[in-house]
């Protein structure tokens, strides 16, 4: 199985790697510190499997594993966090993510997370089993919370178009094209179920993402 690894810490890094090494038919071939890297390795190398971490500056996990699942169905995510609340499990998995592992799992449960991938099954380690088994048992998050569908960057888009910024503001606020902001912008609607600018707004107010005086 051929890895890659993104996580904007060194030693953590190192740490994963020296306990893929000591494991049979694993190779680790590249490493990246920040998302945009890691997708570029991932397109460069193929691997069968990407671990990554969720919170990085620039391009975070969420976004990653959702690049790679769309862009290299191929390869696999496993998804290492600190992060062991529902949200963070949820939004991970809903991603494209086939694992989610916390970082302070047994480092027996790296082992079974890459056999049930492999498998092609899924796994979670057991702290995010428990707030999933929790999800289960209350209300769908996706219901409770219509922001949870979303991804960061389109969050972005959101709260920018809740404080009234047109096509061209938001695409130099983000650094990206207006084409891209259209983009965005149709997918929000397309997700939330909303027609038309005063929609998305009126649903951002309401979940909170920017305050009601805007």
């Amino acid at each position: 199985m051929r890895i890659v690894l993104v996580d904007d810490h060194t030693l953590v890094r190192a740490g994963l790697r020296a306990l893929l090494d000591e494991m049979p038919d694993i190779v680790v071939v590249a490493e990246a510190g920040d998302g945009a890297i890691g997708l570029a390795m991932v397109r460069e190398h193929g691997p069968d499997l990407l671990i990554t971490d969720l919170t990085m500056d620039g391009m975070n996990g969420f976004e990653l594993t959702e690049k790679v699942t769309r862009e290299c169905p191929e390869t696999k995510v496993i998804v290492l966090s600190m992060y062991s609340s529902k949200e963070h499990v949820l939004r991970a998995m809903s991603a494209g993510a086939s694992a989610y592992l916390l970082k302070d799992a047994a480092e027996s449960e790296l082992g079974l997370a890459l056999a049930a991938v492999a498998r092609g099954e899924s796994y979670l380690s057991a702290g995010a089993s428990r707030r999933m088994t929790e999800l289960a048992e209350g209300p769908d998050l996706a219901e409770t919370d219509p922001l949870a569908r979303l991804t960061t960057r389109q969050r972005e888009v959101l709260k920018l178009i809740a404080e009234g910024a047109g096509t061209k503001q938001i695409a130099h606020a983000l650094n990206i094209s207006p084409k891209t902001v259209e983009v965005h912008r149709s997918e929000l609607m397309s997700r939330l179920g909303i027609r038309d600018i005063a929609g998305l707004v009126r649903l951002a107010l309401r979940a909170g993402l920017v305050p009601p005086d805007r």
